[in-house]
């Protein structure tokens, strides 16, 4: 029977016995070497080989991240030293192979970790997958590109992608010891986590890594600055840090403290992180292109593909929307944006004709940019031009537990962790529908994982997305399919795409001014803290 000791290539290892629903955890295994000193931008490396029984009962550290003001209790565990992955499952020998969930942590590429309470993965594994969440490096340490790094090797740029790569190797060499399947393996993630989904998709590098995928609230790495970033924008951003930390060389800042690199590319909630820091951009080694421009060609794996987008995305992005106090504000920006000669299609789509209409459409639209739209469209390409299935939802769900279907709220209902208090809650308990959510959702990706189809009989049909305006899985007050919402809004932007890509111009665009700040950075504050509670309570 599977224990929670075993020996993996690398070494013995001791996780947690099995929980009351029959789980073992394992928990900070190195997928690769410690990229530090000379290893610091380079790709990962094998693992180091241990000989003493490692402790396997604890989460790694987290990687260097964002010093966002709540984050303390995430920045003191912070560390270089940080490739590490944790396995959950209920397998009972080590040949059950069942299918393999791989999460990808969110965080804007900036912030996060795989030892978030929200996202333990037993609750998953106890439903019959194995559940694997891993760390990857963060913004400086996972984004730094330069003229010398392209010369140590691969082309640098996109460190933290390669990072997940290693991930899913690791995961493939080494799951059946865990009673994984390495031949069924899904990989999942919300926001970061999900455009990382859609990242991986695009890239050659983790073609056959995966064989099924799910992206909640992401895609392409877009925002309202346009698509992803360029190889060259990657590389003048790594030439201004060597200027502003006063060295001549790659060596001289691998010489520098990881929390002084830090400090100095600082980044916080106000900030597009693809136009303002270190992250995704297209190296031309694992990001050959855009992967709006990858999807709509066909490019992309050919995977069956669950993904969807929520209600109220635009929560934790409002300091980077249009302004929007006045009807007349809102216009004015939006020509700026999308030129004076589309304002009557704008106006039809995103409705000014008073102020509480503007300021309701510059939310809509600044989820749209950011989030919605390219979910839709990676949904829309793979649909048209992918063999496999194709599944889509909207999450619109609210209760007293969950009063805001805004970003990242479907992620305690997914892993089954309501009973915690919900990030966008205000401390009601979980109740009979909060469960019923949860357990159907769980259902859904489990499903999915197994077989590649979310339904059972269990559960309300689920139909495969058709592309544009047609069906898509509703969560909320109740769970069944209907017509997608927001068909218009998206088709408006997609109608500035050529081949996959938004225009240029949109990354040079002015007078793009904060809103007021208390009311989203206090949603923020609220998420965050709840993550620092939960994390506390859950080491007590």
């Amino acid at each position: 029977m599977l224990a929670a000791d075993l020996r993996l290539s690398s070494g013995a290892i001791r996780g947690i016995a099995r929980n009351h629903d029959g789980v073992l955890a394992f928990k900070g295994i190195p997928y690769a070497a410690p990229p530090v000193g000379a290893l610091r931008w380079r790709a990962p490396q094998d693992v180091v080989a241990w000989k003493d029984v490692r402790d396997a009962t604890r989460f790694g550290s987290s990687c260097f991240g964002a010093p966002l003001p709540a984050l303390g209790w995430l920045t003191k565990e912070q560390s270089e030293d940080c490739l590490t992955l944790n396995v959950w499952s209920a397998a009972q020998e080590a040949d059950d192979r069942r299918p393999v969930m791989v999460w990808i942590h969110g965080g804007g590429f900036e912030f996060g970790s795989s030892s978030l309470p929200g996202t333990d993965g037993a609750r998953l594994a106890a439903r019959g997958v194995v559940l694997v969440s891993f760390n990857y490096r963060l913004g400086v340490f996972g984004f730094m590109a330069h003229p010398e790094l392209d010369l140590e090797g691969s082309p640098s740029g996109n460190f933290g992608l390669q990072d997940q790569i290693k991930a899913l190797q690791w995961v493939k060499e080494n799951i059946a010891q865990f009673g994984g399947d390495p031949h069924n393996l899904t990989i999942f993630g919300e926001s970061a986590g999900a455009h990382s989904v859609g990242l991986l998709m695009a890239s050659p590098q983790a073609r056959g890594l995966f064989h099924k995928a799910i992206a909640q609230s992401g895609a392409f790495w877009d925002s309202e600055h346009g698509s992803i970033g360029t190889r060259s924008e990657a590389q003048a951003r790594g030439r201004e840090l060597l200027i502003r930390m006063r060295v001549a060389t790659v060596a001289g800042l691998r010489s520098l403290p990881a929390a002084a690199l830090q400090k100095a590319t600082s980044w916080n909630f106000l900030l597009d992180p693809g136009t303002t820091a270190f992250a995704p951009n297209i190296d031309g080694f694992v990001i050959p292109q855009a992967p709006g421009a990858v999807f709509d060609s066909g490019q992309q794996a050919d995977v069956p593909l669950l993904a969807g987008w929520n209600k109220e995305e635009h929560t934790f992005f409002m300091a980077r929307a249009l302004p929007g106090k006045s009807a007349k504000g809102l216009r004015a920006a939006a020509a700026a944006q999308f030129g004076a000669l589309r304002e009557a299609e704008f106006s039809a789509v995103y409705p000014s004709e008073n102020n509480v209409a503007s300021a309701r459409s510059v939310e809509l639209l600044v989820g749209d940019l950011v989030i919605s739209q390219q979910t839709w469209e990676c949904l829309g390409a793979h649909a048209r031009t992918a063999r496999s299935a194709t599944f889509a939802y909207f999450y619109a769900y609210t209760s007293a537990y969950s009063p805001f279907a805004a970003h990242t709220a479907e992620i305690p209902f997914v892993f089954g962790a309501i009973d915690r208090p919900h990030p966008m809650g205000r401390g009601a308990p979980a109740a009979g529908s909060d469960v019923e959510l949860s357990d159907r959702m769980g259902r859904y990706w489990v499903n999915f994982a197994r077989s590649g189809d979310p339904n059972d009989k269990g559960t309300p049909v689920w139909p495969m997305y058709g592309g544009a305006g047609t069906m898509v899985m509703r969560f909320g007050a109740t769970s069944q399919a209907m017509t997608e919402e927001g068909t218009n809004r998206f088709r408006f932007i997609q109608s500035f795409r050529t081949a996959g890509l938004l225009p240029e111009r949109w990354r040079r665009v002015k007078g793009r001014l904060p809103e007021p700040l208390a009311a989203p950075l206090a949603k923020a504050i609220l998420f965050i803290s709840w993550l620092r509670s939960s994390l506390r309570r859950a080491r007590n």
